[in-house]
């Protein structure tokens, strides 16, 4: 039956303390037989982007669920992963300074990477991490079709890198990494199909077509030729995910357990967590999270340990001493500041992991 909501706030103040990172167990398992069911659905492979929860415990229940791998942000969070025995690795960035200081050999020494690049620059820096790993290392090219992050424009470029990658020793051309923007699929497929045709025309074949971002989940099946989807922020969700129309209150896993240690005025309040807590990241909504106890009451600004409430249009406003849930408005951002997640089932503490990944910056 489980306990209480009021009687697990009691508890993890006890046993915790406040503010404190709270995942629902139950939350995080439906999250998760949702995207594979999705992606399975759309004739696509799962692989996770783990950046939203950075911990090798929840990559195994996605792999265990049937994902074929994960995809990583940094170097460093590919090496915890790989410390615990998951082997099949995209990092989905250009990886320079970790290529420069060694570690980029180091780990494909270890684990035969896949790595992305968008110019000769990283290129070359991958080659020299393979020569000194003394293994062969699998480069997808990144491409940008309107979103305007990292990525190459043109299909020409792509064809460009993918020809320097197909002419050294030490790279292997394993195909093609899309985050289209949402509406952009269409364009998408435009672009991949340009490239295909001259892929085939240097004798090369994009053996991985990788499209990412979890508002894009509703969008699998729709670019012809795609072998998997990246999404991260989908096995918690949050505020921006709502927004989106991603998900849905009861698909928040992650919450962060928080205290009003003060009301110093009838429709102002001080919770315990502020933005090294919930992130200022706003992420073009209004105020910093959603109080689910509290929905009229607005996170209108931080401290570095304290939150500002302004309760103006709550009429049952929150005392001191009462605690609180916050879903942030990014939770990947929350995740990466605190060093543990409390596992609760039917609002029972379960168990505690760790965010091995944390803070891996390189």
């Amino acid at each position: 039956m489980g306990h209480s909501i009021e009687v697990l706030k009691q508890e993890i103040i006890s046993s915790f303390g406040t503010p404190s990172a709270v995942i629902d167990l139950d939350v995080v398992e439906r999250n998760i037989a949702r995207v594979q069911e999705i992606c399975d659905r759309a004739g696509v492979a799962n692989r996770p982007h783990i950046k939203t929860h950075k911990s090798p415990v929840l990559a195994r229940m996605q792999i265990d669920a049937g994902a074929k791998g994960i995809c990583c942000q940094k170097l460093g969070e590919a090496e915890v992963m790989a410390d615990a025995g998951i082997e099949d690795i995209i990092v989905a960035t250009n990886i320079l300074g970790a290529a420069a200081s060694g570690r980029l050999a180091a780990l494909q020494a270890r684990v035969g990477l896949k790595v992305c690049a968008d110019s000769t620059v990283t290129l070359a820096a991958y080659a020299k991490a393979a020569e000194d790993a003394g293994r062969v290392m699998d480069v997808l090219v990144e491409c940008d079709t309107g979103r305007k992050r990292a990525g190459v424009e043109t299909t020409q470029e792509a064809l460009e890198l993918a020809k320097v990658i197909r002419d050294d020793p030490w790279l292997d051309f394993a195909g093609l990494l899309y985050y289209p923007p949402n509406d952009g699929w269409d364009k998408t497929q435009g672009f991949h199909d340009v490239v295909v045709a001259g892929l085939d025309a240097l004798g090369l074949e994009a053996g991985i077509v990788s499209t990412g971002g979890t508002p894009n989940l509703v969008n699998l099946g729709k670019l012809t030729g795609a072998t998997e989807h990246r999404a991260g922020t989908c096995i918690f969700n949050d505020r921006m995910m709502m927004a989106a129309g991603a998900a849905t209150l009861e698909d928040c896993a992650f919450q962060v357990f928080t205290s009003v240690v003060s009301r110093g005025g009838p429709d102002r309040g001080i919770l315990d967590a502020g933005s090294k807590t919930l992130t200022s990241d706003q992420g073009g909504l209004e105020g910093y999270g959603l109080i689910p106890e509290h929905p009229d009451a607005g996170i209108v600004g931080f401290a570095e340990e304290h939150g500002f409430l302004d309760l103006a249009k709550c009429n049952a406003k929150p005392a001191v001493g009462d605690v609180v849930r916050v879903i942030p408005n990014h939770v990947c951002v929350a995740v990466n500041m605190v060093d543990q997640l409390v596992v609760v089932r039917g609002n029972e503490v379960v168990d505690v992991i760790d965010v091995a990944a944390r803070g891996r910056l390189v």
